[in-house]
């Protein structure tokens, strides 16, 4: 984690902030979230991206790429740094961003 602290976060049409921080499930040590400071926006705000949305991170050029727009994560609810990740705020963020939860179980495979 400390490889990616303070890669900025380059979205699929620009960049738009840094990794300020990582929320880790503390039940399995899992890294849940990138806790993104968006201060290139005035004025900026936290928001969480999970490492499921990532595309690829530049360790040269200390980037990471994710796939989401910048106005996408602009508008995805804040999350106050330091805080605890309720589960009510996880619904709300993978329902704006039109994704699956991670808690969900697997659809079944349809049978051929």
């Amino acid at each position: 984690m400390r490889a990616v602290d303070g890669h900025y976060i380059q979205a699929s049409d620009g960049d738009l902030g840094h990794v300020s921080d990582f929320i880790v499930d503390d039940s399995d040590w899992f890294v849940r979230y990138l806790e993104v400071h968006t201060r290139n926006w005035l004025p900026g705000k936290h928001v969480l991206v999970s490492p499921q949305w990532i595309r690829e991170v530049s360790w040269g050029k200390q980037k990471v790429y994710v796939n989401l727009a910048k106005d996408q994560i602009k508008g995805a609810p804040e999350h106050q740094h330091g805080s605890v990740v309720a589960r009510e705020y996880e619904e709300a963020l993978y329902k704006y961003y039109h994704r699956p939860g991670y808690w969900r179980a697997p659809e079944p495979a349809a049978k051929r």
